[in-house]
């Protein structure tokens, strides 16, 4: 029986390579396919052929023990603890109560055999962690993890404009892109304050006086943040860092220029060196929905 198992796995690999070389020569493009394919399934039947074999082994030295009038027990029967080498009588224990006895059965050796493995893990988890210092332990991975995403971000905003906030923001020289803000200007922001910045509801963007400060960085933080308050939304969500940039820099623009209808003055008066000058602030109490 053995024989003919072992010529039947020969043949079978045979057979395989043989396909495999068949397919080789068949074509390229197909053949590494159908060659890993056979491998996996020559390996399969040479693991279940080895199986067959084990089983067979095993068969027939239980026959053998039969004959000799002694149970023979496999190394998985004695792995799993399914039966004990001893017979039941010998491993009672002299002890009973009520009639009940105990038997001395011993742990399983596959449950020492994962307490083993255990240790082992253990002790190769402390000499790579802690002696070899090879692996990361979770506080560095925490912090490598950490300074990867904080690259990736900076990446990803430098991509997108939106690294430019209200304490980077410097004013843009650029005139394209100045008249570029100018076109959002008059899609967004031109309902509230007119597309020449006269203001309506809105404050005139026009003049010298300013609620939230006239520099750039100021109107940056208004534009990005709005004043919800006096009904101005949040722009931050809707434009880049460098559209807002853009859109402070148009609004600079505006100063100076005439516009048909000039709304009265808001706020305090804003000089270049970015101080108010004294006693020449001017606060309109009756409009309160100034948003400049």
């Amino acid at each position: 029986m053995k024989n003919k198992l072992f010529t039947l796995s020969a043949m079978l690999l045979m057979a395989g390579t043989i396909s495999a070389q068949t397919a080789d020569a068949a074509g390229a493009d197909s053949g590494i396919g159908l060659t890993g394919v056979l491998i996996a399934v020559n390996a399969v039947l040479l693991l279940f052929v080895i199986f067959l074999l084990g089983s067979l082994s095993a068969a027939i030295q239980k026959l053998r023990a039969a004959n000799q009038g002694k149970e023979q027990i496999s190394w998985w029967e004695k792995f799993a603890a399914l039966k004990s080498e001893k017979t039941e009588a010998e491993l009672i224990l002299d002890e009973d109560f009520d009639g009940i006895s105990e038997l001395d059965n011993p742990t399983p050796p596959w449950y020492n055999f994962i307490f083993y493995i255990t240790i082992g893990v253990a002790f190769l988890y402390l000499l790579n962690y802690h002696v070899l210092k090879i692996g990361k332990l979770q506080t560095e991975e925490y912090t490598i993890a950490v300074d990867e995403s904080k690259v990736s971000v900076d990446a990803y905003l430098k991509k997108t404009g939106n690294l430019v906030d209200e304490n980077n923001v410097v004013q843009l020289t650029d005139t394209k892109a100045i008249a570029d803000a100018g076109v959002i200007f008059k899609e967004k922001c031109a309902v509230c304050h007119l597309a020449d910045g006269g203001g309506m509801v809105g404050p005139n963007l026009t003049d010298k006086y300013w609620i939230h400060g006239g520099d750039v960085k100021s109107i940056f933080k208004t534009i990005k943040y709005g004043v919800p308050a006096k009904g101005m939304i949040s722009w931050q969500n809707t434009f880049s860092g460098k559209q807002i940039q853009a859109l402070a820099s148009y609004v600079r623009s505006l100063q100076g220029t005439t516009p048909a209808k000039a709304k009265e003055p808001q706020g305090d008066l804003f000089t270049e060196a970015g101080t108010v000058a004294p006693g020449d602030s001017i606060i309109i109490a009756k409009d309160t929905t100034s948003r400049k």
